[in-house]
């Protein structure tokens, strides 16, 4: 790849390894593919425990665990200007040309692309979640978030659901936004070797059990569904504050040895519990695109969902059940998809989702909103506060002065730390970057 079209990414958020969820892996997976295209891929994060510094991944990603740590639900506390210098010299010594932020609800995305736009450099947005609109804490965050997208290059969103959902909460214009869904690791996730015996059907449900993963609904559905078919039993994989109430319902129902707890499970161990089922159930209340419900498709079982976000989007008619989140429409889902599994080969199920779901297609997607980004024509201070000023009457004028601080302090930093006194990182050039394409499938490791 010549040095005109290659990359130098940063990517930015409070939710990276070894934190495991959607985001984590979707900063991954898109990084180690970023990279096996030829461009340089850096990863900025908080400190997790003791592993802070300069840490090195699989295919040589480089992360920046910076000396942050989180405040609430992985979340570092806001700073607003706290995190400008180490960013600055951060990008400095990687020669960065373009910064990448996930998740809405990441402080750190926030402050990076921020600073990053002070700086002049060019800003994507990845949002990964959906919110709303009527309550505080929605409200508030819906505000911050069209702060940040006041002056962002482009924006991505995992679905369509997720992308009407961001325009409408931040004002951005449509034709900023692109449409990259996520993906699967197939390799990762097959289906067993041996099909299951049908004699007892196995209902798989791993997921936080918390309320906006419908905890409540598993709560009303499983004990109907275990009088209505007697050869069903669960498993249920996940913790939550909300395990209380499904413990007091397998010993109200008196189903405890048909409905099997396992707590938390390790994201090494999913595929081990997904193969030993015949259907996964989702129950989410919102969701804007279910990566779980593409790693059970993938290992071959039959989805029952929820018809909530983007999920429809996900999987094809006849490979998902939908139902809305109501629990006798989730029985009635439960028992369409117990006839339908006879006609559900797990191996020919894979292999669809393998055509599908690719990492590979999400990096060669997102290049090209990169390429977008970058032909982004250079702005001023002057000419971008009137973007910022249009968040609101008080919020505007707010949002501006915090502009106005942030380039200020940029020029001190200038002054009291010049660029020539920050070494430039050397570039290492591994052998799987020498290609102009990759010569594999990155779905075949």
């Amino acid at each position: 790849m010549t040095e005109q079209k290659r990359h130098r990414i940063l990517m930015v958020s409070d939710f990276f390894y070894p934190n495991f969820g959607g985001v984590e892996n979707h900063i991954y997976y898109l990084s180690q593919c970023l990279l096996k295209l030829g461009h340089k891929v850096i990863v900025m994060t908080h400190a997790y425990g003791n592993r802070s510094g300069v840490r090195y991944m699989t295919g040589g990603l480089k992360v920046y665990y910076i000396p942050w740590k989180p405040f609430l639900m992985q979340n570092t506390l806001p700073t607003f200007f706290g995190t400008l210098p180490i960013l600055r010299t951060i990008l400095i010594r990687e020669n960065i040309s373009l910064v990448h932020g996930h998740q809405a609800f990441s402080t750190l995305c926030h402050e990076a692309l921020m600073h990053a736009r002070t700086m002049g450099y060019k800003v994507v947005f990845t949002d990964h979640s959906l919110y709303g609109f009527a309550d505080v804490g929605s409200i508030h965050m819906n505000k911050v978030l069209q702060f940040t997208l006041a002056d962002v290059s482009q924006a991505i969103c995992v679905s369509h659901t997720s992308k009407e959902n961001t325009v409408l909460r931040s004002g951005l214009a449509p034709e900023k936004v692109f449409v990259i869904p996520n993906a699967v690791d197939t390799a990762m996730f097959k289906p067993a070797s041996e099909r299951l015996s049908r004699n007892e059907i196995v209902i798989v449900v791993i997921s936080r059990l918390v309320y906006r993963k419908g905890a409540d609904l598993l709560v009303e559905v499983i004990p109907e569904v275990c009088c209505l078919y007697p050869n069903v039993r669960f498993i249920i994989g996940g913790d939550g504050p909300k395990r209380v109430r499904l413990e007091e319902m397998r010993e109200k129902h008196n189903i405890q040895d048909r409905v099997d707890m396992l707590g938390a499970v390790p994201h090494a161990q999913v595929r081990s519990v997904l193969i030993s089922g015949h259907i996964f159930l989702n129950s989410s209340l919102t969701e804007a695109f279910c990566i779980a419900i593409l790693e059970a498709a993938s290992c071959g079982l039959l989805t029952v969902s929820t018809r909530v976000g983007g999920v429809p989007e996900v999987l094809p008619d006849d490979m998902i059940m939908l139902a809305e989140p109501m629990p006798s429409d989730m029985i009635n889902a439960v028992g369409k998809a117990i006839r339908m599994l006879p006609m559900i080969d797990p191996q020919v199920m894979h292999l669809r989702m393998k055509s599908l779901y690719s990492w590979y297609d999400v990096a060669k997607r997102t290049e090209l909103v990169y390429d977008h980004a970058l032909r982004c024509t250079d702005e001023n201070l002057l000419q971008r506060l009137p973007r910022y000023l249009s968040c609101g009457a008080w919020a505007g004028k707010l949002f501006c002065l915090i502009m106005i601080i942030n380039f200020l302090l940029w020029h001190l930093l200038n002054l009291l730390k010049p660029l020539e006194g920050i070494e430039e990182v050397p570039d290492f050039v591994y052998p799987h970057h020498q290609h102009e394409e990759p010569p594999f499938d990155l779905n075949q490791r």
